[in-house]
């Protein structure tokens, strides 16, 4: 009797602490087998982080096992008792449950997709062509959009890199089993692509950080709020009103970050600090002005106020500006093949890429703005930057914003000097 008693308790506390059976497909995970199997293997992982007590758990079991069942020799899917192993999983921002990560290696992201066996199979299977194509040196589909510049968002995390952030947020507050949300997700990731360096756009599971989606009011799904840059409070968040298509994302932001943005400041090139903070910009726009002695302070000035009215223009692009005297920088000017035809001259580079396109029209309000607007619409012809590197800047000294004034002419004593009528 006893020995039957104390098998009971057995199998409860075996069963309280494991929603699969050892016979399951699906890989039972621990603290201590995790890192090898998953982490650090180069397999394509499903990795539920459950609690036992859990309901959605619980009714998720059938539908996780025959996807394990399914993908036998494809991908591995695999469960962890977060709930026991609370501080190990608090790493992978577990805060509610289930959470279901997709893992590449050591590479994780949130998995949206609805809880059926076949959902599962294609999150898998997108997961392993999207490697696949990796391999080669490619991006699956030819598809220019990157899931991993959509930021996972969470519970732990928000306040850091939301709230506390001088950063621009547009937020997704979605349910994994949500069809529109589903719809979204592609021209979500897109629109994070695009907008890259500008607006930071992020997700956040609705369904497991339930406090922060009541905190704003979120209600259906997915609902989208917008962030304003600088610190932020609850009472900053903006209801997004704009379409669900990436080119109506990205429209919308833009127009939001050219409400918020301050224009840009023309710089000087007088260091390589001053041109690195330009190139890490999305373009970089250099103008070459005229020496001071060829085009005084107010001549100057009148081009800097120029290229002013344009920067306040272009705000939302983000680009970086500055200038330089002609003469004072010759190693960009030849990378850039500026100061042929003259001055002021101008080039909009693009250093990750390391192309460059030149100002052939008038360097006045209006030729500069067609140059840039043809630019901004991914038309204009461009050329290698020469020399496959960004030119190294001399150091110099900042313009004092005077006049030029000529060196003093020396005076030569000829008398020691003869010169015979041959010589001339």
């Amino acid at each position: 009797m006893l020995h039957s008693h104390l098998l009971g308790v057995i199998l409860f506390v075996t069963s309280s602490y494991a929603l699969y059976e050892s016979s399951s497909d699906v890989v039972e995970l621990t603290p201590s087998n995790f890192e090898r199997l998953v982490t650090k293997s180069d397999e394509i992982w499903i990795v539920e982080f459950f609690a036992p007590w859990c309901g959605h758990c619980k009714n998720l079991v059938p539908e996780y096992q025959k996807a394990a069942r399914a993908l036998k020799g494809i991908a591995k899917v695999g469960a962890i008792n977060a709930d026991q192993h609370k501080e190990f999983t608090k790493k992978y921002g577990v805060t509610g449950f289930p959470t279901i990560k997709m893992f590449v290696g050591n590479k994780q992201n949130p998995y949206q997709g609805q809880r059926t066996a076949e959902a599962f199979v294609d999150a898998a299977l997108t997961a392993a062509k999207e490697k696949a194509y990796e391999t080669l040196g490619k991006k699956a589909g030819g598809s220019t959009s990157d899931k991993s510049a959509v930021v996972e968002l969470t519970e732990s995390n928000f306040k850091e890199l939301v709230l506390e952030s001088d950063d621009m947020w547009l937020v997704e507050f979605f349910a994994p089993w949500c069809g529109h949300c589903k719809t979204l997700e592609p021209h979500w990731a897109k629109a994070a692509t695009e907008l890259k360096g500008k607006v930071k756009l992020g997700a956040l599971d609705a369904t497991v950080h339930q406090m922060i989606a009541s905190r704003f009011g979120v209600q259906g799904y997915p609902t989208i709020k917008f962030f304003p840059s600088g610190k932020k409070t609850s009472e900053s968040a903006e209801d997004y009103n704009g379409g669900r298509t990436s080119s109506d994302i990205v429209t919308w932001a833009l127009d939001k970050l050219a409400e918020n943005v301050p224009p840009p400041e023309i710089v000087q090139v007088v260091s390589e600090e001053t041109m690195k903070a330009c190139s890490e910009k999305p373009l970089c726009v250099v103008s070459v002005l005229p020496h001071i002695l060829d085009c005084d302070a107010a001549c100057r000035n009148n081009y800097i106020s120029v290229l002013a009215v344009l920067g306040d223009k272009y705000k939302a692009k983000m680009w970086g500006w500055v200038w330089s005297e002609a003469g004072s920088q010759p190693a960009l000017e030849e990378a850039l093949e500026l100061g042929g035809f003259g001055y002021p001259a101008m080039a909009v580079v693009n250093a990750k890429k390391l192309k460059f396109s030149t100002l052939r029209g008038s360097f006045s309000e209006t030729g500069i703005n067609e140059f840039l607007r043809d630019l901004s619409f991914g038309r204009g012809q461009t050329a290698p930057v020469k020399g496959a590197e960004m030119p190294f800047i001399q150091t110099t000294e900042p313009w004092d914003g005077n006049d030029g004034e000529l060196p003093p002419e020396e005076d030569i004593d000829l008398s020691d000097v003869d010169l015979e009528k041959d010589e001339l």
